[in-house]
């Protein structure tokens, strides 16, 4: 494999996860734990990541839906058919932007519901099912993201109330403070919580611990975490104090 191609699928581990391991990307890539050390190396001098004990971090605050949208579909495909079953007829569900929220979409089709979202995929997934109440809020358009964003976003929440929220999110810290890597969509995500009835947060394992340079609530905000696969242990102590119940799809953690 060119070192350039490795590179990209570097960047994109990094760029979905946050943080990334060196034999994790060893094995992923299939070359040495050398190889990988030198690419990191070259694409820290680029400015393009941060090496730390044993791997390396990424921070990015507008990386491409359609990119963001190839990574761990069988995780995410989990989590949303768990998250799916949640939900009863009739009732309003409020989908914030990304990845794992539009899987939840795809979940939803011949149900009747009211769905209200931000997310133009999830928008484009279900207009045209005839037994879904499909509201779009107003907003700015952020393209690349495929998401609206700024005050007329927030300003159609103010007047919205759902019975679910199902929020995304770019890592949990180990305290249980839900974090996002760009700013401009957290007042949104925060104007999400308000509207909810309850809060279900949607994150694969790799969230768990995550990164973020913005926080956008804490645990006391979340109802229910649903999850592929059982947070770390400090992660885990730290919902569960929060009264937050964490959903593995399969299984109930409580």
């Amino acid at each position: 494999m060119l070192a350039e191609r490795r590179h990209q699928l570097i960047l994109r581990a990094l760029r979905s996860g946050g943080t990334a391991a060196v034999t994790d990307l060893s094995e992923q890539l299939g070359v040495s734990p050398a190889t990988i050390r030198r690419d990191l190396v070259k694409l820290e001098e680029d400015g393009l990541l941060t090496r730390v004990h044993g791997g390396a971090v990424v921070e990015v605050g507008d990386q491409p839906f359609a990119e963001v949208a190839e990574v761990r579909v069988p995780e995410k495909d989990a989590i949303a058919e768990r998250a799916a079953a949640m939900i009863g007829d009739g009732q309003s569900v409020l989908l914030d932007i990304g990845t794992t929220a539009y899987r939840l979409a795809r979940q939803l089709h011949g149900r009747r519901l009211t769905v209200i979202t931000s997310n133009l995929v999830v928008y484009e997934e279900l207009a045209d099912d005839e037994g879904i109440e499909l509201v779009l809020l107003g907003g700015m358009v952020r393209r690349e993201y495929r998401s609206l964003v700024g005050f007329l976003t927030e300003d159609n929440l103010r007047q919205l109330h759902a019975d679910w929220l199902f929020l995304g999110t770019s890592g949990v810290r180990p305290g249980g403070q839900v974090m996002d890597t760009t700013v401009v969509e957290v007042p949104v995500k925060r104007a999400m919580i308000r509207a909810g009835e309850k809060v279900v947060l949607l994150a694969d394992a790799a969230k768990f611990p995550g990164h973020g340079m913005a926080k956008v609530c804490g645990p006391e905000d979340l109802d229910v975490v649903v999850t592929n696969e059982p947070p770390d242990t400090v992660t885990r102590a730290s919902l569960e104090e929060a009264g937050v119940e964490v959903v593995v799809a399969g299984r109930t953690q409580s």
